[in-house]
């Protein structure tokens, strides 16, 4: 029976290969339901980002990061960090892209989160998927935050939203819980699972506060 990383690391291979379909596997017989039900609890050792993505050469290389706001229709897509420092302009435009839509406000982001966000890029990329990672919420005011939790969407009274230091996001076709374990093997802060059964599918929710994971 295959262990928890191989499982991991077929569940990608299984999505480059367009098997392995968000929170809706294809599956036909009861057999099969149980044993995705099984799987999908799994969750990859703790030092699996250690093993395979922490070496010099990852770290070292020019950062890229290819970002898509659904709700604006916009895509950008930067070399924002070379050489050990941040490239101002592109920074600046990732700030863009992350603002509050709805609130209209931008405000400055967590250098960390978006690099978790481009290592988490860069990683799956080793498995051939090369699809944008979507925004689905960056920065929040505080009004836009106050609306969310008055319309029953899942929103923390002090959500890191409100710093600039959280995203909702999502890649197409990689199935929510691997995107999520992947980030949590960074363990760089606050991973969030919402599982939903619907065309979309959920999204995964990560900050850069503390370690921590839920599901809501």
């Amino acid at each position: 029976m295959p262990n928890r990383r191989q499982f991991f690391k077929k569940s990608l291979l299984l999505t480059a290969s367009g098997l392995f379909l968000g929170s809706r596997p294809m599956v036909s017989t009861a057999q099969e339901v149980d044993t995705a039900n099984k799987t999908s609890k799994l969750t990859p050792p703790p030092d699996l980002f250690d093993a395979q993505a922490l070496d010099m050469d990852f770290w070292l290389k020019p950062r890229t990061l290819d970002l898509i706001r659904p709700v604006s229709g916009e895509r950008v897509k930067l070399l924002y960090w070379k050489d050990g420092d941040m490239i101002d302009s592109a920074y600046q435009q990732f700030c863009h892209v992350l603002r509050d839509v709805n609130g209209k406000k931008t405000a400055p982001i967590d250098p960390k989160l978006l690099e978790t966000l481009w290592a988490t890029q860069a990683f799956i990329t080793r498995f051939g998927m090369t699809k944008p990672l979507e925004v689905l919420s960056g920065y929040r005011t505080p009004e836009s935050n106050q609306r969310l939790r008055e319309d029953g969407i899942p929103a923390a009274r002090k959500s890191l939203h409100l710093e600039g230091r959280a995203a909702d996001i999502r890649i197409g076709d990689l199935h929510e819980e691997v995107l999520g374990e992947l980030i949590q093997s960074f363990r760089q802060g606050g991973v969030g699972f919402y599982f939903r059964a619907n065309s979309k599918g959920g999204w995964i929710h990560t900050d850069t506060g503390l370690n921590r994971s839920w599901k809501g």
